[in-house]
């Protein structure tokens, strides 16, 4: 089951690099509910969810660079739950590189034989200096 899952989250960070929307949507579960970088905080649904992939895809010239490091899954009958660091890099539609990661933990279900996303939640790290400022607010 474990490498099932892993797999799944391969072909996910394929159709990310691919811009594939259809693809990518595909991995996830008709109501799935996310906490995503862009606004807004909370996504219900994947038609909702795609709004925010199609709008990130159209800030982004060509390819996308989607690599997953540190993957982590554990299951338990039809229910599995992982987490991994995203390393992502692009070329903006301004001409500026821009290079993060992102951490993700994701909930997945099987369902109709396929492992689908229920849940996930992608998350940047803050500088100290900026959690210094957030603390200080």
């Amino acid at each position: 089951m474990q490498p099932q899952i892993a797999e799944r989250i391969g072909t996910l960070a394929q159709a990310i690099r691919a811009r594939d929307l259809d693809a990518l949507m595909a991995h996830y579960a008709p109501d799935v509910i996310v906490f995503d970088l862009r606004p807004p905080p909370r996504v219900e649904g994947t038609a909702a969810y795609g709004r925010n992939f199609a709008a990130w895809f159209a800030q982004v010239e060509g390819a996308i660079g989607f690599d997953v490091v540190h993957l982590q899954v554990g299951s338990a009958g039809d229910t599995a739950f992982c987490h991994y660091i995203a390393h992502v890099g692009f070329t903006a539609r301004d001409g500026r590189a821009v290079d993060y990661r992102v951490r993700v933990t994701a909930g997945l279900r099987e369902i109709g034989a396929r492992w689908l996303i229920t849940h996930e939640h992608i998350s940047v790290a803050l500088s100290s200096e900026l959690l210094g400022e957030a603390i200080a607010q």
